[in-house]
């Protein structure tokens, strides 16, 4: 089992910055991929970014060149930095693991962008 503690999240102003955690627990050594899954109303999770094995990265385009991902082997934490946030990046965001074949899921936090 894994349990995934996301921290970070609120409002903020359009160009404005935040910074989200997610904190791995348990069985973790089954863990391949961690990242962030942003949800806006009335929409379907998807894939904001994604970090594996070796550090390798991924984005969605609309995403690419404002937010980061990185993570703390150490403390069992991935970050994600966002930057320059859009009204249109309101959502929750999810954190997320998988380790075939499981998917794990965080409780979500809430990013409101709005002046």
């Amino acid at each position: 089992q894994v349990r995934l503690v996301e921290s970070g999240g609120g409002l903020v102003q359009p160009g404005g910055s935040l910074r989200h955690a997610c904190a791995a627990g348990g069985r973790l050594v089954s863990i391949s991929t961690m990242g962030w899954y942003g949800q806006a109303p009335g929409n379907a999770r998807e894939l904001v970014a994604a970090i594996a094995g070796g550090g390798r990265t991924n984005y969605t385009d609309s995403v690419k060149g404002r937010i980061t991902i990185s993570s703390d082997d150490a403390k069992k934490t991935v970050y994600l930095q966002m930057n320059s946030l859009k009204p249109e990046d309101t959502a929750v965001y999810y954190c997320h693991a998988y380790g075939y074949p499981y998917n794990y899921w965080g409780q979500g936090t809430q990013v409101t962008v709005s002046s």
